[in-house]
């Protein structure tokens, strides 16, 4: 087993070595055991051997027969594996063990559980490059001898075509080469084990025959095989890939660190891990916290949308109480820390991200878990076919040629393409239609929904404040838009955009965080900003909420700020509500605002005020209660809810976390595209079924062909890529028009838990 290299203790060892003898070893074992809930620990490991849904399931049975072990989760997206033992000072050691004896290597994984593993797509795309170049060489030799060539002429090509195929099998077959060895050092089977033997032996045969000047040779069949399943295992972790990015994207909001106001009035900066509860932090205008804080002095405006997901900023003063990721957008404050940034609650919002993560991870391929039975079968039968050949012919040479058939028109080419490639052409079908799908998966999931809950702002309206209702003087509109160009809050952006009068001439500018701009337009004073503000300086009725605007000695002017209803945002909600869908408003904004919005889309059930845990609480009990359920949010707030959510959308003007934890991305402005992926992801799954059907049909025709010898090894591989371009062609029909489903016979109310 290998681990990380330590530089005071040297080179990591097997564990039958120095991790047992070693008396340091315990304690080094010991630093990747975290302390979790009620006294338990958990251990985070990274397993890039994780390359199915039958390793996962494997790994988390093994795993979870030790008596240490409370819960064993793994992450296919990431390759890691999180482990719940009892106490939090258990011994990790039996987990390694018991992680080696599967064939897998294990590294922990550091300081920083997000980090982002590197795929293996690279070495895939190349092997595919590789296999499709002998692919092409090796047919054209091949259609030669098809075509009569004979003698001499026949066996130089043989003799080219195995020139050419043992250098491609060697380097384009080593994922599945070394996937089948770990698996058989594990005493287990794996669906490469079939294909690895089939091609191996595929080779080894026709260099018999080359050597001895035979008729047939199967260097085609080996390696046109080979780059069919490498193109549909780098398809897959393409968008693996894609999705992998997910768990990282709350990491960059935070701050490498922050400057420390030290007691003698001087500076310096610290990095975040060195920042303690207590110290004192300058936090600029246009920086984010790293920690969370208190303001103890100055006054400022935040973008607080990563906890409540509003884009209206607001106002904060001393004894304000601070998030980390909250971004300070105007005046310069003196916060206290409050607590270190390991518990603070940007911390606490990526292991939200990185535990729903982990809970997608527990999602099998189709036809991985079809493998699972597979491999074995295949095993069983070629030995039968090989076995009773020679017990019937005494020749062990026709006898290994029938094998070699049964082993490659067998082989699970069509099967391992059935998900795959519906989800490729499905992928492509919706960027032509502005949605980006990130994982493949999650088509099967979006079929399976029986709920939908939107997010408010930015989601259901644009997130930009619009003017519903201002001053209708002319002079008070021209001296508040004065004011309005020379701020930087959105709201005042909004204001200066939208007032179609032109600005008068302001003097002596001000903005004041916090509070709002304060100018001198001919000769008198104007303020624009905060209601309770502006109305130092009017007369009559003091407004309490809201920006506001006044002159001097007049009345005060408020402006009502409203939000913009993202364009077919009420008929994504009817369409869906249409196919029997319950659908639900679930927003961190207040109730009036989300009440209004709800009533204006459609949507009768409306949660508001809700935190990002309380969000995805509330997915959690819905799951529990056993409903599937579409997240469609954009916040920063949202991105450990869309991970949790069984799936999730994004727009594309959504945050960076938000947009990389969705498994869809709607790149247009509109959201008929909900409905309209909800209806390919039913129509993928039904292609999906109707593949895996056609596969299966294939193989109950063409088994007892080849166990009967009626079929060569070339024949073989040209039935097995038959059945794989049937399956294609299946999956192609998704190209044609998008439709939703039909509507269910009766809609049911959601009632979400409280």
């Amino acid at each position: 087993m290998k681990l990380d290299n330590d530089e005071s203790h040297g080179p990591a060892t097997p564990a039958s070595g120095r991790w047992i003898t070693d008396p340091r070893s315990r304690a080094e074992r010991q630093t990747m055991v975290r302390p979790a809930a009620a006294g338990q620990g958990s251990c985070l490991l990274s397993v890039p051997g994780l390359r199915c849904g039958g390793c996962v399931a494997a790994v988390e049975r093994s795993l979870a027969e030790l008596p240490q072990v409370v819960s064993a989760r793994a992450n296919l997206t990431l390759k890691q594996v999180r482990v719940i033992l009892a106490r939090a000072d258990d011994d990790p050691l039996p987990i390694l063990e018991k992680l080696e004896a599967l064939g897998h290597e294990v590294h922990p994984v550091e300081a920083d559980p997000q980090a982002d593993p590197k795929g293996d797509g690279p070495g895939l795309l190349r092997a595919m490059a590789v296999a499709g170049f002998g692919a092409m060489n090796v047919m054209l030799l091949s259609v030669a001898v098809w075509a009569g060539a004979d003698g001499v002429m026949r066996e130089t090509f043989h003799l080219i075509s195995g020139l050419i195929a043992l250098p491609v099998v060697a380097y384009a077959g080593q994922p599945f080469f070394r996937s089948a060895l770990s698996a058989l050092k594990a005493r287990r089977l794996n669906m490469d084990v079939p294909i690895a033997l089939a091609i191996l032996l595929a080779v080894a045969l026709s260099l018999f025959e080359t050597a001895r000047g035979g008729d047939e040779v199967f260097f085609d069949a080996a390696v046109t095989l080979l780059f069919f399943l490498l193109t549909g295992r780098y398809l897959d972790q393409l968008m693996r890939d894609r999705a992998r990015s997910a768990v990282t994207g709350l990491a960059k909001l935070a701050p490498k660190g922050a400057m420390r106001l030290l007691a003698d009035g001087g500076q310096e900066w610290l990095p975040k891990e060195e920042i303690a509860p207590g110290m004192l932090l300058i936090v600029a205008a246009g920086e984010r916290l790293p920690v969370d804080a208190r303001i103890r002095h100055g006054a400022t405006d935040l973008d607080r949308s990563i906890v409540t997901g509003e884009a209206m900023p607001v106002s904060a003063g001393p004894g304000t109480d601070l998030e980390a990721g909250t971004l300070n957008l105007t005046g310069e404050i003196e916060v206290e820390v409050l607590r270190p940034a390991s518990t603070s609650f940007l911390a606490e919002m990526m292991r939200m991200l990185g535990a729903a993560e982990g809970g997608r991870g527990s999602y099998v391929r189709i036809a991985d878990r079809a493998a699972r039975l597979y491999a074995p079968v295949v095993h069983l039968l070629a030995l039968v076919t090989f076995a009773g050949w020679l017990w019937a012919t005494r020749d062990w040479q026709a006898s290994a040629f029938v094998a070699i058939s049964v082993l490659i028109i067998t082989c699970p080419c069509a099967l391992g393409l059935a998900v795959p490639v519906a989800h490729v052409v499905a992928a492509g079908r919706l960027m032509r239609e502005g949605v980006l799908m990130k994982d493949g998966a999650a088509l099967e999931r979006l079929a399976e929904i029986d709920c939908a809950l939107f997010d408010k702002t930015g989601t259901l309206t644009t997130g930009m404040p619009r003017i519903a209702e201002g001053p209708n003087h002319a002079e008070e509109r021209a001296i508040a838009k004065a004011l309005a160009q020379r701020s930087r809050h959105p709201a005042a952006r909004a204001i200066a955009a939208q007032i179609d009068a032109p600005a008068m001439t302001a003097d002596d500018v001000t903005e004041h965080p916090g509070l709002g701009v304060e100018g001198m337009v001919q000769g008198r004073r104007a303020r624009l900003g905060r209601a309770t503000w502006v109305a130092e300086i009017a007369t009559g009725p003091r407004p309490e909420t809201g920006p506001a605007f006044a002159i001097e000695g007049q009345p005060a002017r408020m402006f009502d700020l409203d939000e913009t209803l993202r364009p077919a945002a009420r008929d994504a909600v009817a369409a869906l509500k249409a196919t029997g869908l319950p659908v639900a408003l679930l927003s961190g904004d207040g109730d009036v605002r989300a009440a209004r919005v709800a009533a204006i889309t459609g949507i009768d059930e409306v949660h508001h005020g809700a935190t990002p845990a309380q969000k995805v609480a509330l997915l959690d009990g819905l799951r529990d209660r056993g409903h599937c359920t579409l997240m469609v949010g954009d916040g920063l707030n949202d991105a450990a809810a869309l991970a949790a959510a069984h799936v999730s959308m994004a727009p594309a003007s959504a945050s960076e976390a938000g947009r990389t934890a969705a498994d869809f991305v709607i790149l247009r402005e509109t959201l008929d595209a909900v409905p309209a992926t909800y209806g390919l992801a039913r129509a993928t799954a039904r292609i999906v079924r109707q593949n895996f059907a056609l596969a299966i049909a294939y193989n109950c025709i063409a088994i007892p062909l080849a166990m009967a010898g009626l079929v060569t090894p070339l024949i073989a591989a040209l039935a097995m890529s038959g059945s794989s371009i049937l399956v294609i062609g299946n999956a192609l029909r998704l190209n044609g028009r998008l439709a939703l489903p039909k509507a269910r016979p009766e809609p049911q109310a959601l009632m979400m838990p409280a």
